[in-house]
């Protein structure tokens, strides 16, 4: 007998079964029954009982800002990939309001949009909309996965790390809650930031974390730093002319 159900959050020892199920990860088999043996959400498969950590994956709440991929789209709305066991949607009326258009003429499959959480109901149906200064589509740029969790380490205090890689790789760089992150700019510099972004989210535990990375980006920039200085020397120069 199943006794919760698919996607339902559940701790340690919390019994998830009896009788004839297959034990999957996150979980452990005990006489007849399967436990969980973590905090997480539930995946149901046929006969087959896992469990998903939770600080692994994104719960959206109200008010949060993420950014997601469009994985479908239908008569009045599109549904976002938004790094989460719960897909959202993008109602039309939150993009056109009460005019009657095209849906494919905004939006298509595999777009990128920084969205605003709307409303999660008791199902967990997440509303998304686009009302908000800097929400849109992203045009170009690479996505970065991270643990949701990590999220605050990667802005850092008063948005000191994020601003530190934005400075010095000259990319546009915005996090999502949901642990997406999108950057843009000359390909070698979108590397760079992957790599650092990837450093952060393995060592967000560790103390002098922003002077290693500070450190890192110096090493991964090399000459490159010194070379915009000059640039921008020139810059200034060619104004002063032109003045």
């Amino acid at each position: 007998m199943l006794l919760v159900e698919d996607k339902q959050i559940v701790v340690p020892g919390e019994i998830l079964a009896e009788g004839d199920y297959h034990s999957g990860r996150g979980t452990f088999k005990e006489d007849d029954k399967i436990c969980s043996s973590l905090v997480g959400l539930v995946a149901v498969r046929d006969k087959k009982l896992s469990v998903i950590p939770l600080q692994s994956k994104y719960i959206p709440k109200r008010g949060d800002v993420v950014i997601g991929k469009i994985s479908d789209v239908r008569f009045s709305m599109w549904n976002l990939d938004i790094n989460s066991p719960y897909s959202g949607i993008l109602p039309a009326a939150e993009v056109f309001g009460k005019e009657k258009r095209d849906i494919k003429s905004a939006f298509n499959v595999g777009d990128v949009l920084f969205l605003r959480v709307v409303d999660v109901d008791e199902v967990k149906k997440v509303k998304l909309g686009l009302k908000g200064r800097g929400l849109g589509k992203f045009r170009g740029g690479i996505l970065i996965n991270i643990t949701p969790t990590k999220v605050p380490r990667l802005i850092g205090k008063k948005g000191s790390m994020i601003n530190m890689i934005k400075d010095q790789t000259h990319c546009e760089v915005v996090v999502g809650q949901n642990g997406v992150v999108w950057v843009k700019g000359k390909p070698e510099m979108e590397r760079i930031v992957q790599k650092v972004v990837r450093t952060i989210e393995e060592e967000a535990h560790t103390s002098g974390l922003t002077d290693r990375i500070r450190d890192m980006l110096v090493e991964l920039l090399g000459d490159k730093t010194e070379n915009t200085a000059e640039e921008e020397v020139e810059n200034e120069f060619e104004e002063e002319l032109i003045e």
